[in-house]
């Protein structure tokens, strides 16, 4: 399936390549190259490039390309899962996924590629199947591998490397029907915790009225229980879900027939199911933005913006932050915030209003003058402000966690379920 993998940078460098089968020359990314130089941003690259002989399939992510190679026509979202599911294991290798943490772990970097990949296609994609065979990085990996030389500053993929830090003993996962999870876990305080999270994407017109209203939600878990436990999950609302994705473990049929999540979890963090609300359900839009901008001849304008709380159940909005792209023709911005601080880039001129947590007794405001370039014209068209926010404790849509059971074990587990709502691409029109 997948033949070979590049990871490119923001600067246009190949500086990883693994391979499976044969050696493809990271040329062929000059396709990528060609494509990539035609889109506006990064995120507008095509995700699937077809090229004479193979097909590239891309994802963007920590402002790093993740280029597969495939030699023949295979479901390109698959091809995508998997390459967000690297990602996601580096992060919880490295703590981030970046440039300069790949370098710095090279070796464990190639290991896990082997592992997670067979002759090019999946098979262990488990952050706790992976660690009984590859030990994460920590202070003592990192002498070992200094000392024995296996640390160095960039790996050549065509020379081989005997990788002794990979287990030679098979995770007892692989070797049971269920191979997302080891068998012979134990703890001391057994505990489930759930975190479910929602990112509303909105466009608001000038008048505050909703143009598009949309909820990405997924359901986070973080399950330390001993033996072989067998849960189910059940909401309060589930016929809210729609196009609704599992991980392999949830049991889909019980779902389709109950709407029930009935799974026996992996051990550790996961991602148990993610879900769409779309436009068609009235999506509660939870904060809501008083703005004037205005443009006078000359050169100058005035920018007076209050953001304040709508529908938000009585939690408290945080972390909100605003970003406003203004034209070229403005040269500086003059403004007085009640609250929090802004920023305005005289290159890129983007102004950016840190406000903190809205205080419904004195809404956040901000207000000045605009300033503009000597002889240039007046904007024909104001800028779209994208909001940041955070909303503990509150899930926008309406969906709540009813109850969790086990069967299979005699113990009583301690159980959480937390909450949160934050913006996605939240965008009021001005």
């Amino acid at each position: 399936m997948i033949h070979s993998l590049f990871i490119i940078n923001s600067s246009g460098d190949v500086f990883m390549e693994k391979h499976w089968k044969s050696v493809i020359n990271r040329s062929i990314c000059d396709y990528f190259f060609e494509a990539q130089g035609k889109a506006g941003t990064p995120e507008d690259v095509p995700p699937v490039i077809r090229t004479p002989h193979h097909y590239l399939i891309n994802i963007y992510r920590n402002q790093l390309y993740f280029v597969a190679v495939v030699t023949t026509e295979v479901p390109p979202l698959f091809v995508i899962e998997f390459l967000h599911r690297v990602v996601e294991m580096f992060e919880d290798y490295f703590t981030e996924c970046t440039e300069s943490s790949i370098k710095e772990n090279y070796v464990i970097v190639y290991e896990l590629l082997d592992e997670m990949l067979d002759n090019g296609f999946p098979l262990a994609t488990e952050s706790n199947i992976l660690k009984e065979l590859i030990r994460p990085p920590n202070l003592l990996r990192t002498i070992t591998d200094t000392v024995t030389g296996k640390s160095s500053n960039f790996v050549e993929e065509r020379y081989f490397v005997e990788f002794s830090d990979v287990s030679s003993t098979l995770p007892t996962g692989q070797l049971s029907n269920v191979p997302w999870r080891r068998t012979g876990v134990k703890y001391t305080n057994n505990e489930a915790y759930f975190d479910l999270i929602e990112e509303i994407d909105v466009i608001l017109d000038k008048s505050g009225s909703t143009v598009t209203a949309e909820i990405q939600g997924y359901v986070d878990c973080l399950i330390k229980l001993s033996g072989m436990p067998d849960l189910t999950l059940s909401f309060v609302n589930p016929r809210l879900l729609d196009d609704v994705s599992f991980h392999p473990c949830v049991r889909f049929k019980r779902w389709e027939s109950e709407k029930v999540l009935s799974f026996v979890p992996p051990d550790g963090a996961f991602k148990v199911m993610s879900y769409h609300i779309g436009a068609q359900n009235m999506v509660a839009i939870p904060v809501y933005l008083k703005h004037s901008i205005q443009y006078r001849e000359g050169s100058g304008g005035r920018l007076d913006i209050t953001v304040g709380p709508r529908q938000t159940m009585g939690k408290t909005v945080e972390n909100v932050s605003l970003v406003i792209p203004f034209p070229k023709a403005v040269l500086n911005v003059t403004l007085t915030p009640n609250q929090g601080k802004y920023s305005f880039d005289p290159v890129s001129k983007i102004m950016t209003w840190d406000v903190g947590q809205i205080d419904t007794n004195k809404l956040p405001n901000i207000r000045g003058n605009i300033n503009l370039q000597t002889g240039q014209p007046v904007p024909e068209s104001n800028p779209t402000i994208s909001v940041n926010f955070t909303i503990s404790q509150l899930a926008v849509s309406g969906v709540k966690v009813n109850r969790l059971d086990m069967y299979g074990e005699k113990y009583k587990p301690f159980k959480g379920v937390k909450y949160l709502t934050k913006a996605g691409k939240f965008q009021v029109r001005t």
